[in-house]
């Protein structure tokens, strides 16, 4: 009986430590979109190939992507793409993710349709 008291303990115990240790999404759906920790809009490009930003130097200072920090691990849809400089930037369904500069709020959506290039990343 002792024997499987602490075994389920130990068993619980990992189990939590698991959850504890397991990281967030580094977005979340609101009012139908995708948006950032800081609760701006997430926009896609289509101009993006898979599993690579098109969106680099003057248009990424447009358009800042979602980097991923140094120990940011992808997880099921979310997926991590290494930038032309180095940076790890995040993806969701396989598509880079960006921020427009113009959205001055949350729930701003004026990147919508930029181009018709530029679209409101949807979840």
């Amino acid at each position: 009986m002792k024997t499987s008291l602490r075994l389920i303990a130990a068993t619980s115990l990992l189990a939590a430590a698991s959850l504890a240790c397991a990281q967030q999404a580094p977005a979340m759906a609101k009012d139908g979109a995708l948006v950032g920790p800081n609760e701006m809009t997430l926009y896609t490009f289509d101009k993006d190939t898979a599993g690579k930003s098109a969106c680099n130097g003057p248009c990424a200072k447009n358009w800042p992507p979602l980097v991923a920090k140094a120990d940011d691990k992808p997880a099921g849809e979310w997926t991590l793409i290494t930038r032309d400089d180095g940076a790890k930037q995040w993806a969701y369904k396989g598509k880079p993710l960006y921020f427009w500069v113009k959205d001055t709020k949350p729930g701003d959506r004026t990147g919508d349709g930029v181009n018709q290039v530029w679209h409101t990343a949807k979840p």
